[in-house]
């Protein structure tokens, strides 16, 4: 760049400012005509200046310039690289140290040669535009400085903002307008420097392609800085400013390169830049950036992976109480949570485990990293890309995060167990599985609640633990009616799924149905539904890893945050108001929940399977489910490092079933056979062994004797060798039910011989005592043994079970 240099300095500094006003006052009384009459001809009239105009130099002032424009909110990931813009107007601000003095030069040298000379108001420049206009009967001229033009756009464009009634009457070609304008720019003159009136002009002016300001338009047009234009592109964006639509050199190359020259020219004869520099720029391509550098707006912009994440970061801010508005304008910078590392290896698991190609089937992961003081939410993706195509499969619908209409199955189940624990019992407290179990709580309709196992999963007593593995539905059930509906419904709120439990409106429920809200949480408790523990209701994966994390954090909920930091336009942390961190449970119980859900993985277990696959080998707590349709599936993890939850779903119009084969696809209503130990679990493991590649292998918490074995005030009194009437006096004492059956048995008749359970049960339960009969029949003759017509069949193999440790009592529950 090659700039003239004048006698007197381009930036020549403050100038004197002239009393604007009383010449102003005067124009107003001894040229009104001139004013109100010849600069606007289309009023129709030459008289003086009208009471609007009047009142409006009278009640406007400099101090409607006092909003801040509207900046873009950068949304950015945990290492400061940004996934997101949110803007209404694209714009960054500006130093005037980062703009180039050829910017500076050129629109001077085209909007306002005098710029130096007045005080805001160019009366030479004004009266010879109201005789033009006068004369040719149409606004010719506008004869506004760019004081006065900087005042009109910030009106339009700071002031009226996306409203397009403010936005007529700050353009309207009336007296009170110009007057408005005027009185304002006389003021701005005595506040402001040049310097800082042509900075602020030059980073409010739109520039076409949604570029606002200076520094928006050097990067979208040649994807550079302002402080790097050269002349022939300030020249460029100097001359779009007039009509940017009408100069856009994308869409009119030839009328952009005629008054980009024209500017160029004018630069040159006001001697800011030599002949041979015009010459050069004038010569010189418009060479614009291909294609066009504006940036994307909004979470769809943020791309198929983090789109997902972007959508969250909004919705958990506008809870927090921002505004869109505030978002769209406050020129934030926001540092998320998002780990780029997980997020792309999620990513990943879930298109290997169900392909984004796979219609009507979705498989969404979320990832968050426990702790005491903060959730950390590290990855939302989804096998979906997120955007509007939904002929390529894309979706901009919270997946992750939001609230699903499908369930998660079995993974419930975690809630009954805490409610359990909760209530006295250990993890090594043996529990009835039945092959059937009818309720004598709920029911199904008028009818009785008959639930079975899933196939596969064989009948017979196990711990708490091993049944948490192998996931048998009756013990659950059974579970369940000990522990408490409404105890493990608020358990599952306490430990995490508060969107979901407390801010749903129940899918089928009259009440919902005729306009009335009703959360998950009262609808389940309200209507004694049994299979809550078996997970039928719709759920959020990202609350599920949060669960998860809950447990890891030895009990503390806190909510899962998007956000590391906010800073505000020039800097500053801004406080967000999340909820605080609360001890959800007690320690000793979430650390028992973690070993408790450590069998999984192993053999035995619903996910031991994927688990070997993926070559696992670290300390997990883990559950899996799946709903009874097999229209969803899901998995549960977590290390002390990370929580998972991935769900599988069924999402089209009309779902249906979904089959495990490769790859994954629907299988009508009534089939399917899909699990959690199958596709979640996969994309869970493929996932988690690359998110903790170099991580040290953390082992999971100790565990304290009361929840292991049970609390001591839980313990049944032994009552064998008691009368059954003392035996019963004393259990009911201790909060159980008494069942009695009679024996044959040589002790003395109505003695307890002996009783179910012995060790511990939890209150309320029933005790069957066995009492004698003091009869003991004779033995009956022995029979020779039938010949067997064939051999003998080999017995059944007994489920996979890992024995209690010694001095644990047997069994709760009777079968």
């Amino acid at each position: 760049m090659t700039l003239r240099h004048e006698p007197v300095p381009f930036y020549a500094g403050e100038v004197r400012v002239r009393d604007g006003l009383l010449k102003l006052f005067g124009l107003c009384v001894l040229a009104g005509v001139l004013v109100a009459g010849l600069l606007f001809p289309a009023t129709g009239s030459l008289g003086v200046v009208s009471n609007r105009a009047s009142d409006a130099v009278n009640s406007i002032s400099a101090d409607l310039m006092t909003k801040e424009p509207p900046l873009v909110t950068t949304v950015t990931d945990r290492d400061g690289r940004p996934i997101a813009y949110l803007f209404d107007q694209n714009r960054t601000p500006a130093a005037p140290d980062q703009i180039a003095d050829t910017m500076k030069a050129a629109i001077v040298a085209i909007e306002d040669r005098r710029f130096f000379d007045h005080q805001g108001v160019d009366w030479a420049g004004t009266v010879r535009a109201a005789v033009t206009n006068q004369v040719s009967g149409e606004i010719a001229q506008g004869g506004s400085t760019l004081t006065q033009q900087y005042v009109k756009n910030y009106l339009v464009h700071v002031v009226a903002g996306g409203d397009p009634v403010k936005q007529h009457k700050a353009i309207e070609q009336t007296p009170a307008r110009k007057l408005r304008e005027i009185r304002i720019a006389l003021q701005l003159e005595k506040q402001l420097s040049k310097e800082e009136i042509l900075t602020r002009y030059l980073n409010v002016v739109p520039y076409g392609n949604q570029a606002y300001g200076i520094a928006a338009a050097s990067r979208t047009y040649f994807n550079t800085t302002p402080d790097r234009l050269t002349i022939a592109q300030a020249a460029l964006l100097a001359g779009m400013v007039n009509s940017p639509s009408a100069l856009n050199p994308q869409s009119n190359p030839a009328e952009a390169l005629g008054r980009r020259n024209l500017v160029i020219k004018a630069m040159e004869d006001q001697r800011r830049i030599t002949p041979e520099a015009a010459e050069e720029a004038r010569n010189s391509p418009l060479d614009l950036a291909q294609p066009l550098r504006g940036i994307p707006n909004g979470c769809i912009g943020a791309g198929p992976s983090d789109g997902f994440f972007c959508k969250y970061v909004i919705d958990y801010l506008e809870r927090a109480g921002f505004t869109e508005e505030q978002l769209k304008t406050g020129g934030y910078t926001i540092r998320t949570t998002l780990d780029k590392r997980a997020t792309d290896a999620a990513k990943a698991a879930a298109e290997k485990g169900v392909p984004k190609t796979t219609k009507g089937i979705a498989n969404v992961m979320s990832v968050v990293e426990p702790g005491k003081e903060k959730h950390r939410v590290r990855a939302l993706v989804a096998n979906r890309d997120f955007g509007l195509d939904a002929s390529q499969g894309q979706t901009a619908y919270a997946l992750p995060s939001g609230v699903i209409k499908f369930g998660a199955g079995s993974i419930y189940k975690v809630f009954t167990a805490a409610a359990a624990l909760e209530k006295g019992m250990g993890i090594y407290n043996t529990i009835q599985s039945p092959g059937s179990y009818t309720s004598s709580v709920y029911k199904n309709g008028t009818a009785p609640y008959t639930v079975g196992n899933a196939e596969g999963v064989r009948p017979g007593p196990r711990t708490l633990q091993m049944a948490l593995a192998t996931s048998p539905n009756t013990a659950f059930v059974a579970l369940q009616e000990r522990a408490g509906l409404a105890q493990t419904v608020d358990m599952a709120v306490r430990l995490g799924m508060r969107q979901t439990l407390q801010n749903y409106t129940a899918a089928g429920d009259p009440v919902a149905a005729s306009g009335s809200k009703v959360s998950q949480a009262d609808h389940v408790k309200e209507h004694n539904i049994g299979a809550f523990t078996l997970g039928y209701a719709p759920t959020s994966p990202l609350e599920l890893s949060n669960v998860a994390a809950t447990i890891m954090s030895g009990g503390t909920w806190c909510p899962p945050t998007p956000i590391e930091q906010i800073l505000d336009r020039n800097g500053n942390p801004v406080s967000i108001t999340e909820d605080p961190c609360e001890q959800a449970v007690d320690e000793g119980l979430a650390n028992a929940m973690a070993v408790g859900m450590s069998k999984d993985d192993q053999q035995g277990g619903t996910a031991a399977a994927a688990a070997s696959a993926a070559g696992w080998t670290r300390p997990l707590a883990a559950k899996t489910g799946t709903t009874e349709a097999h229209q969803s599936a899901g998995f549960l993890g977590a290390t002390p490092q990370y929580a998972g939850a991935v769900l599988t779903f069924s999402d089209g119009t009309s779902p249906q079933g979904i089959c495990d084969s490769d790859p994954p696809r629907l299988c009508g209503v009534n089939g399917g056979n899909i699990y959690g130990g199958k596709v979640p679990a996969r994309t869970f493991f493929d996932a988690m062994t690359v998110i903790h590649e170099g991580a040290p292998v953390a082992q999971l918490p100790p565990t304290t004797k009361r929840y292991e074995t049970g609390g001591d005030e839980f313990q049944v009194p032994n009552v064998v060798g008691l009368t059954s009437q003392r035996a019963g006096e004393e259990l009911a004492k201790a909060g159980y039910k008494v069942q009695e059956r009679s024996v044959n048995s040589p002790r003395k008749r109505g003695t307890v011989v002996s009783q179910t359970p012995r060790g511990f049960a939890l209150p309320g339960e029933t005790v069957t005592l066995s009492v004698s009969t003091g009869y003991v029949p004779p033995p009956s003759p022995e029979r020779p043994p039938p010949q067997p017509s064939r051999p003998p069949e080999q017995p059944p193999e007994r489920p996979p079970e890992t024995p209690a440790p010694p001095g644990i009592p047997p069994g709760i529950f009777p079968p």
